[in-house]
């Protein structure tokens, strides 16, 4: 059996496909694997992308010696073996370590020093931000660059290579099916269509969705049509219309959407458009999202029904969401603080609230900045009536 991935992976920056803004010759990258920088370097975005592929290119272009791991089972005593096989060399091995953001602790503090005498060079690669999930010492040391979902006419190409290669016939409705169905995951593509010519040469739509009858994709797809759908489907439920809101999910779903990205939309929309109007929302949501993850369709399709419904039937506010956007848009322009002392840790002039009845006059911030305006329906307005009461507002 023809090991698509394996065969049709890039071995230069020229051959590689997509992540134009990573990849292009004035691309600060590029620039700086082609100047043999040792710079340190996360690279983080979906599965599929190019990471692994990126970091092999790399070490490939400044002659290093290359290593593979992958954190979830990488052992202290592998790194040190590397390290030391490298002692003293002139050029610093490049240390690739996948899903980085499963470092431990003990790992990361093996590593750290290394980076700074940049005696290896660190690549690592997580579907996650490494922002949220790295140490800031390691962050320090590092570049981010981010990987972006392959658009349809990348993966195009590559299914184009594969099809010559394997001498396959796809018809052009499972050509249209197999990049929109991928969610710009070329790992997926390619391994679809690899089971595909195991069965048959001449590939159809059928015989595609026989082997994967959900999409992988989180809501986009060519033309854009699952897009508007979900964008549809949101806004339906933003404005209180139940029948709307019920006809683009069933819509998505026959359109083969993943019941999970539904499911996570609807867990965004809680909180964004419902928030603490309902406080319920998110609860329900997030146990329809555990709910269609474990069951899947068809008796997925009747839990984001319900889901939906519930959405559409309850008090709306965006009050959390403007908060927050007001709060970081504050910090981002330079707005910050230092904490005012009786509230650090272990300060002994801290008033503990629930010494004095649940509730205690003393500031939190050094300036009286306001960001939260609650909105006055459902859950919402009994937490503002009683946010006042305690503070002693007077209307």
């Amino acid at each position: 059996m023809a090991d698509f991935t394996h065969l049709l992976r890039p071995k230069s920056l020229e051959d590689f496909i997509g992540q134009v803004h990573l990849v292009a010759p004035n691309a600060p990258l590029y620039q700086l694997i082609h100047k043999e920088s040792c710079a340190h370097i996360f690279l983080y975005g979906p599965p599929g992308t190019g990471k692994t592929t990126l970091a092999r290119i790399i070490a490939n272009i400044q002659d290093r010696p290359f290593y593979e791991f992958n954190a979830t089972s990488l052992k202290v005593e592998d790194l040190r073996k590397a390290f030391k096989t490298h002692q003293g060399a002139l050029i610093a091995p490049l240390i690739f370590v996948d899903e980085v953001h499963r470092l431990a602790k003990n790992q990361q503090e093996v590593l750290l020093p290394e980076m700074e005498k940049n005696s290896i060079m660190l690549i690592g690669a997580s579907t996650e931000n490494p922002y949220y999930s790295i140490t800031a010492a390691m962050r320090s040391r590092s570049l981010l660059f981010e990987l972006k979902s392959l658009r349809n006419e990348d993966l195009k190409k590559l299914a184009l290579q594969a099809i010559e290669y394997e001498q396959l016939n796809l018809e052009e409705e499972a050509m249209t099916y197999l990049l929109a169905s991928s969610g710009g995951d070329a790992r997926a593509m390619l391994k679809l269509l690899e089971f595909a010519s195991i069965i048959d040469k001449n590939i159809t739509k059928e015989l595609l969705r026989s082997i994967r009858p959900t999409a992988l994709n989180d809501g986009t797809s060519e033309d854009r049509v699952h897009y508007d759908l979900i964008s549809a489907m949101i806004k339906s439920i933003r404005g209180s219309d139940e029948n709307a809101a019920i006809y683009y999910l069933a819509r998505l779903i026959t359109g083969g959407e993943n019941p999970e990205f539904i499911a996570r939309r609807l867990i965004i929309l809680a909180s964004e458009d419902i928030g603490n109007a309902n406080p319920q929302a998110l609860i329900l949501t997030n146990s329809a999202m555990q709910s269609v993850a474990k069951i899947g369709y068809p008796e997925a399709r009747i839990i984001l029904a319900q889901a939906v419904i519930y959405l559409c039937a309850s008090p709306k506010s965006n009050s959390a969401y403007n908060a927050i956007n007001k709060a970081i848009k504050a910090v981002e322009e330079g707005e910050l603080m230092e904490v005012p002392k009786h509230i650090l840790t272990h300060s002994k002039e801290y008033l503990y609230p629930h010494s004095y009845g649940g509730w205690v006059k003393q500031s939190y911030m050094e300036k009286d900045l306001k960001f939260v305006s609650f909105v006055p329906v459902g859950y919402e307005k009994k937490m503002d009536a009683w946010l006042k009461e305690l503070k002693g507002i007077i209307n």
